[in-house]
């Protein structure tokens, strides 16, 4: 059956079991077919001179990463996506596209940490001023607009410390001052906020979380509004930074369950963030949420839901309590990334910030609440806080 620009009045699950490709085009089979190409053949020396097909090499598109291209489109409500190799190139590659020497870049100052590290080494060794703002700074964002503001980068929730942004606020602040919002929205996943709806040009996610769902692919898309989607597709081009089709195939498949499976996600996170509210030895849990959150009223305003990924504050001690916390773990895995089957544990980090530093009262513990059943991630959890306190 073709989905294709037929979905609007169906539910999420069923839009994501359908979109992205019609099986009519390849004989019926419900998969789109894995397509490995570098070369691609022309009939002939005018359709290679003018480029006169739709597909010309394996950079610039094949029916895979089209399928998959496709499907997030109809998710994000954009005019065109980008499919590259990581999450990272996610942010790099619209960055890159977006700023030259001399221009003066926003980000917000709870931003994932490898972006940091780009903004702060590659992008000013090419001449870009970079500049972190509090990520509660809202409508007052047009105070640090300048006239070579290029880019206002936004995360939210932030990273590690969960601060919600109020997006539509910055995007009209930016937009006045004339610059392009971008938004890595990766915890929150297109089914549970649109950013592009919000004010947003381009939306960003890390694919290896949520879509892909089982820790074992690296992937990336980029989604543009009209405007600034001829902008986005040259610089990918231009970088050749495309994405393997058995990694595109891989995110594809697992964008069919991604909806269940954030359900399950958001359920047990949310129930487990309550929980850990009245457990001794937490200070705070920093879920948006919760009620208790400082931002709960904005991320009720403007998102549908909640993902798997939260932190959680001890109340009191330093780098021994926090180890003592991760080395009893017995179900939760010490390992970075997010939005797989299992559940993880890390050390938040926060010495790179400039402003959005707490204070916080001891240590902060990241969770990446898996598809395990609750009570044995409590009994873990419990574990982890009885090591803290005794250590």
């Amino acid at each position: 059956m073709d989905m294709a620009g037929k979905t609007d009045g169906f539910g999420v699950n069923t839009r994501l079991a359908h979109i992205g490709n019609d099986p009519r085009d390849f004989h019926g089979f419900v998969n789109p077919p894995v397509v490995h190409a570098s070369t691609v053949l022309f009939p002939d020396a005018r359709t290679m001179a003018t480029r006169g097909q739709k597909y010309t090499y394996g950079t610039r598109g094949t029916p895979t990463t089209d399928a998959l291209a496709t499907a997030i489109d109809h998710l994000e409500g954009s005019a065109g996506t980008i499919v590259v190799p990581s999450g990272l190139a996610a942010v790099t590659v619209p960055l890159l596209g977006f700023v030259a020497a001399g221009d003066h870049v926003l980000i917000t100052d709870s931003v994932y940490r490898p972006t940091r590290h780009f903004a702060d080494t590659m992008l000013k060794r090419l001449g870009v001023e970079v500049e972190y703002y509090d990520p509660l700074v809202g409508a007052g964002l047009a105070a640090l607009m300048k006239p070579n503001t290029r880019v206002v980068f936004t995360e939210s929730p932030g990273s590690n410390t969960f601060e919600i942004q109020d997006i539509p606020a910055i995007a009209k602040a930016a937009h006045a001052g004339g610059a392009v919002v971008m938004m890595d929205n990766t915890w929150a996943t297109p089914l549970y906020l649109r950013p592009l709806d919000h004010g947003v040009d381009i939306s960003i996610h890390a694919a290896t979380k949520y879509p892909a769902g089982h820790s074992d692919v690296l992937l990336g898309t980029v989604s543009a509004n009209a405007a600034c989607w001829p902008k986005l597709s040259e610089a990918f081009n231009t970088l050749g930074c495309c994405a393997g089709p058995d990694d595109v195939y891989q995110v594809l498949r697992g964008l069919r369950t991604m909806g269940v499976r954030l359900a399950h996600h958001q359920q047990s996170a949310l129930d487990i963030a309550r929980w850990l509210e009245g457990q001794n030895g937490v200070a705070r849990v920093l879920h948006p949420a919760l009620e208790s959150f400082p931002g709960h009223a904005l991320w009720k305003r403007d998102f549908s839901g909640a993902s798997g990924i939260f932190s959680v504050v001890l109340a009191g001690g330093g780098e021994k309590q926090a180890h003592a916390f991760l080395d009893a773990l017995q179900i939760f895995g010490l390992g970075y990334s997010w939005g797989g089957y299992e559940s993880l544990a890390v050390p938040v980090f926060l010495g790179d910030r400039v402003i959005a530093k707490g204070p916080y009262e001891g240590p902060v513990m990241r969770l990446q609440i898996g598809l395990e059943d609750v009570k044995d991630l409590k009994a873990d959890i419990s574990r982890g806080l009885s090591a803290a306190a005794a250590a």
